[in-house]
């Protein structure tokens, strides 16, 4: 079979199942859920693949709601990677529902024609993307071994190569006082939100001397139970990103060192631990995302090099992948210029016509790099050796 057949065999089979993809978008949308928290999500998508027949092993590698099918014999070992998890208060603002349709799409379509062109599939289910670092357990646990590529797409207010992704770690921070009456005993007392407010202060004058690709942002969990107790604890959450993991150390240090002077001067404890596993920097194949681009144009999207006025700045789990493996990142418009993501704006796009059709062009525009890199193995060898280089 041509790349040309397959990749509209490939469309087709997407065609086919528009329905019934659009339907999973819409449902995990309605019911968005927190990470590791994503049962109904992993249920619904489950139960298409397991109607598809295709093997599916439920709660995989020890998560509960993770998940891989597979398909093929023998071949190229390509994953389609899902995504499901939605944020607090504003759902599906970051539009999981469109990566796990359109990644379910993308697999399914694969898996109709890996035997007939000598490769194989894993749609791999990676929850807790918001923090958890799902996809980081995964890959401790096996779950990308032998894998030759690996993809994604994610939602966006531009058609992008890739995501501007920094490593980033997140710091749970816990502070000890002693509680005593704010009015009647207030020498007696050790003030824990003192402590978290003067690192906090801290932290502020450190952002003003940092290089311009990093961020540092945070929030205060405990603050105290009411104004007459001096609060005896307080706890604040931490993310320090840095665009390697190199430099995320460094920052991670200094960070730390104004957060601890900020307990030291309020005379209170301090317990600094990361709260989930390190996300890495992503590493963007090129060789994959050149087919991906190419193959985007067949759906009438033309996909861009990221320019400072619309990149997309965060952090994945997917960067981890992409140490491992070659991978992909791409962002597929959902969105209105204006309309970042992870705003109640952006979750409303996400379900939106403009959603729909990401889900659909999405899940070919994989489908169609999968048939590429199964028919051009030498293509796998290129991605292998970029990635090898990337990593020296």
């Amino acid at each position: 079979m041509t790349p040309d057949v397959a990749k509209q065999q490939m469309a087709s089979e997407v065609d086919a199942r528009a329905a019934r993809l659009l339907s999973v978008s819409h449902q995990i949308h309605e019911n968005p859920e927190l990470c590791f928290e994503e049962h109904a999500a992993h249920d619904i998508l489950c139960t298409v693949l397991e109607d598809e027949g295709l093997e599916v092993e439920r709660s995989a590698y020890d998560l509960d709601t993770a998940f891989v099918a597979r398909a093929g014999r023998g071949g190229p070992h390509i994953a389609v990677i899902c995504e499901y998890d939605a944020l607090p208060e504003i759902g599906h603002a970051c539009g999981h529902n469109v990566i796990a349709a359109a990644g379910l799409g993308a697999g399914l379509a694969a898996a109709t024609l890996a035997d007939q062109l000598g490769g194989r599939v894993s749609i791999v289910g990676t929850p807790a993307e918001e923090g958890g670092g799902g996809k980081c357990y995964l890959l401790e646990r096996g779950a990308f071994e032998g894998v030759s590529a690996a993809m994604m797409v994610h939602p966006a207010n531009h058609e992008l190569t890739t995501m501007t992704a920094i490593a980033v770690e997140q710091l749970e921070v816990t502070y000890t006082g002693q509680s005593a009456h704010a009015s009647a005993a207030p020498h007696k007392g050790h003030n824990a939100l003192d402590g978290a407010v003067l690192g906090y202060m801290n932290v502020a004058a450190l952002r003003q001397h940092i290089r311009p690709d990093e961020r540092i942002h945070g929030i205060f969990t405990r603050a105290g139970d009411k104004p007459n107790i001096v609060p005896h604890d307080a706890a604040a959450e931490w993310y320090v990103r840095s665009p390697k993991l190199d430099s995320l150390a460094e920052l991670r240090e200094r960070v730390v060192a104004c957060l601890e002077a900020g307990a030291t001067a309020a005379g209170v404890g301090i317990e600094c631990q990361c709260r989930a596993p390190i996300y890495a920097d992503m590493i963007d194949n090129q060789v994959v995302l050149d087919l991906y681009a190419q193959n985007a144009m067949s759906t009438g999207r033309v996909v861009s090099e990221p320019q400072s006025s619309h990149a997309v700045v965060g952090s994945t789990d997917m960067g981890n992948v992409s140490y491992a493996v070659p991978s992909i990142h791409p962002m597929i418009k959902v969105a209105p210029d204006h309309v970042p993501i992870h705003s109640p704006e952006f979750a409303h796009y996400a379900k939106s016509q403009s959603g729909d059709q990401a889900v659909l062009d999405g899940a070919k525009i994989m489908a169609m790099t999968v048939a590429d890199l199964w028919l051009d193995p030498e293509a796998l060898d290129r991605a292998a050796d970029e990635l090898g280089q990337s990593r020296q």
